[in-house]
């Protein structure tokens, strides 16, 4: 199984999300494992939306010039660059396993990147699709998955 962990919007924006410690805390932790590892893959929908909810989600938007620097900063995580390929993969998620079209997204774009682990609350935690396994970062650790070292 591959090492890589896709993280879903939901949990960048947590890292900055005062309203609920635990879960900042969570996500914190696990984006820092994932920048340790170096192990860490998104996409570009996942970058579009942290950059758009970033900056009217919490009462104390993130600046532009913040967002921006953040977006950038992830870049190194490979952003998957959604093509026609991934959104025939999403279609086909969609339908056999009964998700929203954007979650089925962000599915396929893990798929792409040989991804072993997706990291959202959104989806079912410990739900496997096409050899890609669900984890709540905020119900499971590195760790507890067996991706210690």
């Amino acid at each position: 199984m591959s090492r890589t962990v896709f993280v879903d919007t939901n949990v960048l924006l947590y890292c900055f999300d005062p309203r609920e410690p635990a879960k900042q805390a969570g996500a914190r932790a696990w984006v820092a494992y994932c920048w340790q590892h170096q192990c860490g893959r998104i996409s570009t929908q996942v970058l579009n939306e942290f950059y758009s909810n970033a900056r009217k989600k919490f009462s104390n938007a993130i600046a532009a010039g913040d967002a921006r620097a953040e977006v950038r900063r992830y870049q190194h995580w490979q952003p998957w660059a959604i093509d026609h390929a991934t959104v025939e993969s999403a279609w086909a998620i969609e339908s056999r396993f009964d998700l929203n079209y954007w979650d089925a997204l962000i599915v396929a774009a893990a798929q792409q990147q040989g991804c072993g682990h997706l990291l959202s609350e959104d989806l079912q935690h410990g739900q496997q699709i096409d050899g890609v396994d669900i984890v709540n970062p905020f119900k499971s650790t590195p760790q507890q998955i067996g991706l210690s070292e």
